[in-house]
């Protein structure tokens, strides 16, 4: 192909990406215990997808309070730091950029990978049928129990984890990452603020569209104290979707008006979450073709696109990048074999969280060969 939308570069802040595909943030429960430290099997699995031409690393939480789910890795800790720098040296080794995904889970977390405190959120709103992976159910196993009653954050401790991100960004540049997305979707913390469903505060925090985007604001602000430079920090946004029990009464009208702040703001990037189960609803086009005329920035796409549908979506200019989740499991080549059009391999269900190098490290590329 003479002329590839894939597989030209583009300017993000300083950093010249070599081509326009993502390694989009997907959780996969490897951290080293105890301590929820990242180690040197995830650095492989990173560097081994590092020609990717942006790599955001999976869910990384910013406190012990923001954690979700068991062994996921944090970035608060002298150790976790350590961690992560093997991992960003190993990508950086092999021409990769890689941002760290920040991420606070609020009331999506359960009691017993808090110490026993209680999750907290924008409001005490338990998010009723959403299920978290703890690493000991009561017969000792793995496994999903559903989130744990939050308790409403007061403005003190609003400030207290809006400093928690500024200092957390400032651990990811110090462990070598090239910049911070901030996890704003999928119904995790900031997300409980933003949708309206999930804040019923009357303060300056709930209410008004202005003031459940504050939340937001300051964290974007913090974010940019905290790495010095907008240009290396991008926000996660799920629009128009209803994930693990966030919705919005007005979702186009909001999520417009947080990618006009984020513009005005001047963070890199606002990387789009689409549905992406069975069956899902595409994202309207008039919604993406009203974002691009709304936010000046680059526009990261994920969401089942395949070579052919992300190809559309640049030349079309409503997405400068494509994010592609699932089949880089499976795919340490997936760069080469979107270049050349080859058939993927798909990823094992039951690897995909927890374990070793077994559903992380070993899957082949097209030659047979050890990637």
């Amino acid at each position: 192909m003479k002329h590839d939308p894939l597989f030209q570069p583009l300017k993000l802040g300083s950093l010249t990406l070599t081509n326009r595909i993502v390694m989009p943030p997907m959780t996969r429960s490897r951290a080293s215990q105890p301590g929820d430290e990242a180690n040197d099997l995830m650095a492989e699995y990173y560097a081994q997808r590092a020609d990717a031409g942006l790599i955001v690393s999976e869910g990384t939480y910013i406190a012990p309070l923001g954690k979700g789910y068991a062994w996921t890795p944090g970035i608060h800790t002298p150790a976790q730091i350590e961690g992560w720098r093997k991992v960003t040296k190993a990508v950086h080794a092999k021409g990769g950029r890689i941002f760290a995904q920040l991420w606070h889970v609020g009331r999506l977390s359960h009691s017993s990978l808090l110490g026993g405190k209680q999750p907290v959120s924008s409001s005490a709103l338990q998010a009723i049928g959403v299920n978290v992976f703890i690493a000991g159910n009561e017969d000792g196993t793995p496994g999903f129990v559903q989130a744990s009653e939050p308790l409403a954050l007061s403005v003190d401790q609003i400030r207290v984890i809006v400093g928690q991100y500024r200092t957390a960004a400032r651990n990811a540049i110090e462990a070598g990452f090239d910049g911070v997305e901030l996890h704003a979707a999928n119904g995790y913390l900031v997300n409980q603020f933003i949708d309206s469903n999930a804040n019923t505060r009357t303060d300056a925090y709930g209410r008004s569209l202005e003031n459940r985007l504050r939340f937001l604001d300051e964290v974007a602000h913090a974010l940019i104290e905290g790495t010095g430079d907008a240009q290396r920090v991008g926000i996660r946004l799920a629009p128009l979707t209803t994930l693990n029990g966030c919705e919005d009464a007005e979702p186009t009208t909001t999520y417009l008006a947080a990618a006009k702040l984020l513009g005005e703001i001047g963070v890199a990037y606002i990387h789009i979450a689409e549905a992406d189960w069975d069956d899902a609803p595409h994202m309207p086009l008039e919604f993406k073709r009203k974002l691009r005329a709304t936010y000046p920035g680059v526009l990261i796409y994920a969401g089942r696109y395949t070579g052919e549908r992300a190809r559309d979506a640049i030349e079309a200019g409503w997405a400068d990048l494509i994010a592609f989740g699932r089949p880089f499991v499976a795919n340490p080549d997936l760069v080469q074999r979107l270049r050349i059009n080859a058939p993927l391999a798909q990823h094992h269900r039951e690897t995909l969280f927890g374990g070793g190098a077994k559903g992380l490290t070993d899957y082949p590329v097209l030659d047979g060969a050890a990637a």
